[in-house]
């Protein structure tokens, strides 16, 4: 049980919520579901809490031939379907006053002059002086054509008044990444930039910030002298559902561990920035990836381990293995399955290993961080040396945000017997709320002009570098029967438990 303790309330005012300037949102693939699912309804949850200026406009750009009404009404049953619902409907109205939608095709340029004609007259209906947000909420094979269509426009060469935010993924390999940077680069500004990944809006990833350097008994343990190893899982329940057009030329290496699981990996082991400032703080994430490694790169089974889902049962029902999905490949060598070892060569973290996990048709969907501590030097409690399990902190990404520590505690009696319980914190329980939806503090820090939370373009290329070695092989022509398999609903292949195991260790059951 966590108490709330009385905050001071000099400390609230200083840190009060800062509205954006009056902005136009400008969404690219306004169609798809990634607008109704997720970016309207955390557009309309800040304009709920009040955190928008009324002047804020939303432009939906797709090439279907949509009114301005028809868009409102597909936004309405986006909140519906997908959010909390409208709510008051004079707020609704309010809000749907603001949603326009402009007709055009990526790659016509007439497409662009259509849409900054639409802009200026809204600039001048709506007051919003000229600052446009464009999101790129489109498929990746997309961005370098929408980015120079822009360019070309003179769209966003006013890095005071224009931004830009590229869902990931960022690229495929190292080399597409850099590709694609130079498009950005040449028409753009890397302030300019907002390269999104949602998990660093999660509630809990932010916290990790908190919990290591406003808590004086953490950041003393935080290094090589005290932590044995670090576990970051993110395990989903799913298959790969409507996706295997994506999935199939990704897998789980592109799709989830260089850029989710990498995140959490950096703020995890990053050294404190020198102040709480999007460059600082991104610099030391780059630091990180720059001093990290595979633990074995000339042979790579004892590094990192692909696999796929086979047919198995998820609560009760029997389900089909990943080649088995409709449209999926049936001699796909596709990793739904990806386990990596990594280690740091730095002062902080020399000779601990990292090991990240990532897989579908796992028991349960589940993020976590997990610190597991050295044992004690001496073991005074000889008779209880069988009993006594390491101390473990863990940080509930998803689900039941929060964080818990594991510890010895001796069991009532007159034998001398240990037990480990957990001290535990959850956001729900203590704060009388659930965390907000990771686009809603992704999409205020963008309007605001706060990177903090984005990924640098050096931090990207890095990242896709140190994955580069398994990349290569496993994009390499194989045989699909030389790709280990493992049964949907259990917690990945035999191979993946040896890389670990080997090491005098094991994953956690979840």
């Amino acid at each position: 049980m966590v108490q709330l303790l009385e905050e001071n309330p000099l400390r609230v005012g200083l840190l009060q919520e800062r509205t954006p300037e009056p902005l136009i949102l400008v969404i690219f693939g306004a169609s798809g579901d990634l607008t109704a699912r997720k970016l309207v309804p955390a557009i309309y949850n800040l304009k709920q809490q009040r955190r928008l200026p009324p002047q804020l406009t939303i432009v939906g750009v797709a090439r279907r031939d949509w009114s301005h009404d028809y868009f409102r009404e597909q936004m309405r049953a986006g909140l519906e379907n997908y959010g909390q619902g409208v709510g008051a409907e004079e707020l609704w109205q309010d809000f749907a006053d603001g949603l326009y939608y402009c007709s055009a095709s990526m790659d016509d340029p007439k497409g662009y002059q259509k849409l900054n004609d639409l802009l200026s007259e809204l600039d001048q209906k709506r007051g919003t002086r000229g600052n446009r947000v464009f999101y790129l909420a489109v498929s990746p094979q997309f961005f370098p054509e929408a980015i120079m269509q822009l360019g070309q426009a003179g769209m966003i060469k006013d890095p005071s008044k224009t931004r830009l935010v590229i869902e990931k993924p960022f690229g495929r390999d190292l080399a597409s990444c850099q590709e694609l940077n130079k498009v950005v680069q040449k028409v753009c500004d890397e302030r300019q930039v907002y390269r999104i990944d949602h998990y660093l809006g999660k509630e809990t990833v932010q916290n990790l910030l908190v919990l290591r350097f406003a808590n004086a008994i953490f950041e003393p343990l935080w290094n090589r002298q005290y932590i044995d190893h670090i576990q970051i899982t993110v395990a989903e329940s799913v298959g790969v559902e409507d996706r295997a057009g994506y999935y199939e030329t990704a897998g789980a290496l592109r799709d989830m561990l260089q850029n989710h699981l990498m995140q959490l990996f950096c703020l995890t082991a990053m050294e404190p920035p020198s102040q709480m400032e999007a460059d600082a703080l991104r610099n030391e994430k780059v630091k990180v990836i720059q001093a990290t490694r595979l633990a074995d790169t000339k042979d790579l089974q004892n590094a990192a381990v692909r696999a796929q889902y086979a047919k198995g049962w998820m609560k009760g029902k029997e389900v089909v293995g990943y080649r088995q999905e409709p449209g999926v490949n049936p001699n796909s060598t596709t990793a739904t399955y990806v386990a990596m070892k990594f280690f740091i060569d730095n002062w902080r973290w020399q000779g601990v290993p990292f090991y990240l996990r990532t897989g579908k048709r796992m028991p349960k969907k589940v993020s976590e961080i997990a610190i597991q501590f050295r044992d004690v030097p001496y073991l005074l409690f000889q008779s209880a040396a069988s009993q006594v399990s390491p101390n473990i902190l863990t940080l509930r990404i998803q689900p039941n945000e929060g964080v818990a520590l594991r510890f010895e505690a001796k069991m009532p009696g007159t034998e001398l017997r240990s037990r480990s319980v957990e001290m535990d914190f959850a956001y729900g329980k203590t704060f009388g709320v659930g965390g907000s939806d990771a686009y809603d503090r992704l999409l205020i820090d963008c309007m605001l002009g706060d990177q903090t939370l984005f990924t640098r373009a050096d931090e990207v290329e890095a990242a896709w570098k140190l994955v580069t070695p398994a990349l290569t092989l496993w994009d390499a022509p194989t045989d699909p029967e030389l790709v280990p398999q493992y049964e949907a609903g259990t917690w990945g292949p035999q191979a993946a438990d040896q890389l670990i195991n080997r090491d005098g260790r094991q994953w956690r059951r979840l």
